[in-house]
């Protein structure tokens, strides 16, 4: 069949929803992506195939066309289907099948070699207008990156045109002549009845034309598949779920075309002092009871990396927050403030001395009502 069912791929019913294939997408992605992997490499194959299944499934306009053509059986895992003898008009290669239902249609997968993707022809165009794929990945930044923006590296598994055949899939010098396996059309037809499904010519990789020897750097593929580092600028302000899409950073279609581009979902990674609220951080200091009954000042951290000198008053109540004006994010042109939250600390034990300097406390306060 053409290509693995992407509902298997991303271990989902046909019935999950945007929501439900986002979040399994975000959580395999984070497992299998290759920097987390650096010694699998069947991780960048599994990586590669969750993208593709995302890429399609979490667009309602490709759904909808894959969810056709997996009703047809073009895909693992399809309807059923009955098998028949060759028919009128099938190529040679072609298995022949009968679908069920349906007006008498025709569905072309496409003049594809190489490693393209079958379901590029499928879905004609991609959300670009370029009509070029899209590579999406998630990326883990650290919460300080995040807020103050900065940048950050990721290895993305991408398909280039081969440099030594320029996608041809020919080596230098041989002999191209048209492939009599599809007449030099790409394409061979297969299917009965209703419906026929044309799919890449196995012969000659959907490119029409066989060298007489084949490019040693790519096996007639005309792409080679490789891993490209990137810098990636991440945007003060930055939240989870929020993305950047780099131009002609992604992967090429079929030989000879330009990249697509990287679309970057960023994961903002949790910080063991501060958090968010828009662009207020928040942070919680302890101080012991004498300070706050008595009143302290503190050294408080702040997010680039410098403290500031807080006064706590006496009296302070447990749970009370402090605000140091301008130490916040930021973003738009607006700058948060810095909002610390003062948790006062029991002690679990007292010295007998301290016993009794409460015991006289608690009696005074009784006196005082």
């Amino acid at each position: 069949m053409a290509s693995r069912d992407f509902y298997q791929v991303l271990g989902i019913p046909d019935s999950a929803s945007a929501e439900d294939i986002k979040k399994v997408y975000r959580k395999l992605a984070k497992q299998y992506h290759p920097d987390a992997n650096p010694n699998n490499p069947s991780a960048v194959e599994r990586f590669k195939e969750i993208s593709e299944a995302h890429t399609t499934l979490s667009d309602p306009e490709q759904r909808k066309k894959y969810d056709q053509m997996r009703r047809l059986g073009a895909f693992t895992s399809s309807a059923p289907r009955r098998p028949r003898g060759p028919g009128p008009g099938q190529t040679s290669g072609g298995a022949g099948f009968e679908t069920d239902g349906g007006d008498g249609a025709e569905f072309d997968l496409g003049n594809l070699g190489g490693l393209g993707d079958i379901f590029s022809s499928i879905f004609g165009r991609t959300r670009r207008d370029e009509g070029r794929p899209e590579i999406e990945t998630v990326v883990e930044v650290p919460f300080r990156i995040a807020a103050l923006g900065g940048k950050v590296s990721v290895t993305i598994p991408v398909t280039e045109t081969c440099k030594v055949c320029g996608g041809s899939g020919a080596a230098p010098g041989a002999k191209v002549t048209t492939c009599v396996e599809c007449n030099g059309r790409g394409a061979v037809t297969f299917g009965q009845g209703n419906y026929a499904v044309s799919r890449p010519c196995p012969r000659c990789r959907g490119k029409g034309k066989v060298p007489s020897m084949v490019c040693g750097n790519c096996q007639g593929a005309g792409e080679v598949r490789l891993e490209r580092h990137v810098s990636i600028t991440v945007p003060a302000g930055t939240e989870s779920g929020g993305r950047v899409r780099l131009a002609g950073q992604g992967t090429s279609n079929r030989p000879g075309e330009p990249p697509g581009d990287l679309v970057v979902t960023f994961q903002v990674q949790p910080d063991r002092f501060f958090h968010r609220d828009g662009i207020d951080l928040i942070c919680e200091v302890p101080i012991n009871l004498a300070q706050a009954v008595l009143g302290t000042k503190l050294r408080v951290r702040t997010l680039d990396g410098k403290k500031v000198l807080l006064k706590i008053p006496a009296g302070t109540q447990p749970g009370r927050k402090f605000r140091i004006k301008g130490l916040g994010l930021e973003k738009g042109g607006r700058k948060g403030d810095q909002l610390v939250t003062v948790q006062v600390q029991l002690p679990e034990k007292l010295t007998p001395e301290q016993e009794e300097a409460f015991a006289r406390f608690a009696d005074g306060a009784e006196l005082a009502h």
